[in-house]
């Protein structure tokens, strides 16, 4: 703080919240450039003695390994009305807007739901329930046998060769390869399909009803609907 007391001129008020002179020029007209300042000089605090420590060296030390856990792999929980059999529908992706019948849920927490394909052209994929709506709809699906091998690493894409571009890459003159379907998906899908087409075609309008996309029409409202 400052020991030495200092008198200020006074700043007339010319208008409401206007003086005659600004801040800088009282600062001036005050003189406290030329003031000399003298500081309180304080005493240094005296040290306080530490307790001895002894010295460890850690790099002996062994840690106890903590598993991580996302070493394994999480299932997400089912939503309440994610039952096997109901007819879900898609609002995101390539079949956005077509009705599926949900078959199980995979390690992954993924789902795996299928059209059927001879229906409304839906395969047998891998489907986020965050991306369905679930309908009061069902299917029996008590005769339908999932393959053991209908797993996450069946919907794997292989992966691609690296291998060095040429002018005929770069210009885009090299034809594309056509693009292959592993030939056990299309044995699964025929297996998983065959009862489902029997079992939707002895329901009247069902056939219908799942090759139909949905969509809202006007004055339909998504929150009013009752699926």
């Amino acid at each position: 703080g400052y020991t030495n007391k200092m008198t200020r001129l006074e700043n007339p008020l010319i208008s409401r919240g206007v003086r005659r002179y600004g801040a800088n020029r009282q600062a001036k007209r005050n003189g406290f450039h030329k003031k000399k300042v003298t500081w309180k000089k304080t005493a240094p605090k005296a040290e306080e003695a530490k307790p001895a420590v002894n010295q460890v060296n850690f790099s002996d030390r062994v840690k106890q390994h903590t598993k991580c856990r996302r070493s394994k792999a999480i299932t997400n929980p089912l939503r309440a009305s994610l039952v096997p059999g109901a007819v879900l529908i898609l609002v995101s992706g390539r079949f956005r807007g077509r009705r599926v019948i949900f078959l199980k849920q995979l390690e992954s927490g993924l789902l795996l739901v299928t059209g059927p394909y001879k229906f409304n052209g839906v395969p047998l994929r891998r489907v986020n329930q965050a991306y369905v709506i679930a309908t009061s709809t069902s299917v029996d699906i008590s005769s339908v046998n999932v393959p053991d091998d209908v797993n996450d690493a069946l919907f794997k894409k292989p992966k691609k060769e690296k291998s060095a571009k040429s002018e005929a890459d770069f210009f885009g003159d090299k034809p594309k390869a056509e693009k292959t379907v592993d030939p056990r998906r299309k044995e699964v899908q025929a297996i998983v399909d065959e009862p489902l087409v029997k079992a939707i075609s002895a329901v009247p309008n069902l056939r219908a009803y799942m090759g139909a996309r949905f969509s809202l029409k006007k004055g339909q409202f998504p929150h009013a609907l009752k699926f």
